[in-house]
């Protein structure tokens, strides 16, 4: 039925300061940016992975009223909306010390796991993210 998952959404409130963060330090390239009228449409991605797009959305008009968009930016600064990315790298402790080196603030260093090594860190606006090297299976 379904072949791929092609664009995944998490709330930011300033679609700029999210762009500095996931481009400018994630190293993510910008897919799409485009001013709808109604809302701006911004999306990045892994540079080299085309399929999978991140929708980087301000709370409010077109999806939700001002109450609601007031309520959910009040669960993303506690970082309490759900919302989550899992990334994958070859090298997670390199990985961490370049981000660490560009500022990103780190919720956990990396750590050995069965299923790999892993870190986690928060954006600016309170989604989590993962960064995980997956164990060798040989």
């Amino acid at each position: 039925m379904f072949n791929a998952i092609t664009l995944s959404q998490i709330f930011v409130t300033d679609q700029d300061e999210a762009l500095d963060f996931y481009v400018g330090k994630l190293g993510f390239e910008v897919k799409v940016d485009q001013d709808l009228g109604f809302m701006r449409w911004l999306t990045v991605a892994v540079p080299g992975e085309p399929g999978r797009e991140i929708l980087l959305e301000k709370p409010g008009p077109p999806a939700m009223d001002e109450a609601t968009a007031s309520q959910v930016r009040e669960l993303l600064a506690k970082g309490a909306t759900g919302g989550w990315i899992g990334l994958k790298t070859d090298d997670c402790r390199k990985t961490y010390e370049t981000l660490l080196a560009k500022g990103v603030e780190f919720t956990q260093e990396p750590t050995e796991r069965p299923y790999g090594i892993d870190c986690g860190l928060r954006d600016p606006f309170g989604n989590a993210i993962r960064i995980n090297q997956p164990a060798s299976l040989d």
